[in-house]
């Protein structure tokens, strides 16, 4: 969009998503090239790891329940054009079809889909899965050289394997809800669908590697991915040092790392992060904020000595920190090469010359509207380039999906429609 030429009214009425470029889609990333997955789930974990796989080249097709959909189609407000944008964040390069797989007629349309299929990824608990007909053991006996991902609250077996799960509930199994926060305040919640995201993660890695075994041996997997697993392992730097010490940690406002100087401070005006990481960055940091003296103190001239006396460098720190605003000590870090960096609100990540000049934000048109989205953020021999499609309105795919895939003819998809599958 071209800003000189926007009325006062325009700009009034601009979203941020306005403002960002188009995605680069002339060379997508092909490493998954040909590989076919079926997504049944809804949310977020499930669609994140058929995400990852899709921006990674793989023929995605997103199974939803018709007139539906996927639950998070329903997530808002806020919506984009009548969508959740919590499903247009990760649902892109997919293809949507509507079938109820439910009744005989559309689970036997589900069982053709799978025989071509090389991945399929499920969030039902075992229980259902095996109701369902979608369970590894049903759909191994189709297709041998299947990957079936299951992503459950607790996994596939165990006494909690039937209990229902959220990313909230997973967090708070797993002990970073207790670390997140004030000590004096309430336990929080990562400020992100942190469950889900790890897990969604863990899926894609877990598909890649079965791939790989795959192309070796020809056998196909289960896979099984546990969402208060994923999330619990994320906190290992935290679990390791209790069991291998005893000591208990608790939440502090992120002000108890093992290495001494790690955390928030105040400046005159904005608030900025400060690791100091090693012996050479203290020495550099104390010089740069016009304290050699701290800088060759016996006391401080490892990270031991400086944990014992934090809080007294702390005092110090905080005291200098607060003369000057942000950009003044952000400037004279960056010079003398000192991990700092700002707190950003979400309006300032999207405009931060570090994310936006590798071209991790961009929005991409359907049907006239600007979509905005969140890249890979990986590259591959210098290409990070991975949209192909816009995220898709419900069934929109469906005709196509059955006729690329299964060669169905018009005639026996209408059938389906006609008898209320689609």
């Amino acid at each position: 969009m071209h800003m000189q030429n926007l009325s006062i009214k325009d700009l009034a009425t601009m979203l941020p998503a306005d403002s960002l470029p188009p995605p680069q889609s002339e060379n997508p990333l092909r490493l998954l090239d040909g590989i076919r997955v079926l997504d049944l789930t809804t949310s977020i974990a499930g669609p994140y790891a058929s995400l990852l796989l899709a921006d990674l080249g793989a023929s995605v097709v997103k199974l939803e329940r018709p007139g539906r959909g996927d639950d998070a189609r329903a997530w808002g407000p806020p919506f984009l054009d009548g969508e959740s944008l919590w499903f247009l964040s990760v649902n892109r390069n997919k293809d949507s079809v509507t079938l109820d797989y439910s009744r005989p007629a559309g689970l036997e349309a589900l069982h053709a889909l799978v025989k071509v299929a090389d991945v399929i990824i499920v969030n039902q608990v075992a229980r259902s899965q095996k109701k369902l007909g979608i369970d590894y053991g049903t759909l191994k006996a189709l297709n041998p050289r299947l990957i079936h991902v299951s992503i459950t609250g607790f996994g596939l077996s165990g006494a909690s394997a039937d209990q229902p799960c959220y990313d909230l509930i997973a967090e708070g199994y797993s002990g970073v809800m207790d670390m997140t926060g004030e000590a004096d305040q309430d336990p929080q919640k990562v400020g992100t669908p942190a469950a889900d995201l790890l897990s969604g993660a863990d899926a894609a890695l877990a598909t890649l590697a079965a791939l790989i075994d795959r192309g070796r041996t020809g056998n196909g997997h289960a896979i099984d991915v546990a969402m208060v697993e994923s999330m619990t392992r994320f906190m290992t730097p935290r679990i390791i040092p209790y069991l291998g010490s005893g000591e208990l940690l608790r939440r502090s406002g992120g002000k108890d790392s093992v290495i001494a100087i790690y955390q928030t401070f105040h400046t005159a005006d904005d608030p900025i992060t400060l690791g100091l990481g090693n012996d050479n960055i203290w020495t550099r940091f104390c010089d740069a904020i016009g304290r050699p003296d701290m800088g060759s103190d016996p006391r401080f001239a490892d990270n031991v000595g400086r944990r014992e006396g934090r809080a007294e460098i702390v005092r110090e720190v905080q005291t200098i920190l607060l003369t000057q605003p942000r950009a003044h000590w952000l400037a004279l870090f960056a010079k003398a090469r000192i991990p700092a960096g700002p707190i950003n609100r979400i309006d300032q990540v999207v405009s931060a010359p570090v994310l936006t000049e590798r071209g991790l934000f961009y929005a991409a048109q359907r049907d006239g509207v600007p979509v905005p989205q969140v890249g890979l953020g990986i590259r591959f021999d210098d290409n990070h380039q991975t949209f192909r499609k816009a995220p898709p309105r419900l069934g929109e795919d469906t005709q196509s999906v059955f006729a690329s895939w299964l060669g169905w003819s018009e005639e026996k998809i209408q059938q389906l429609g006609s008898a209320g599958l689609l």
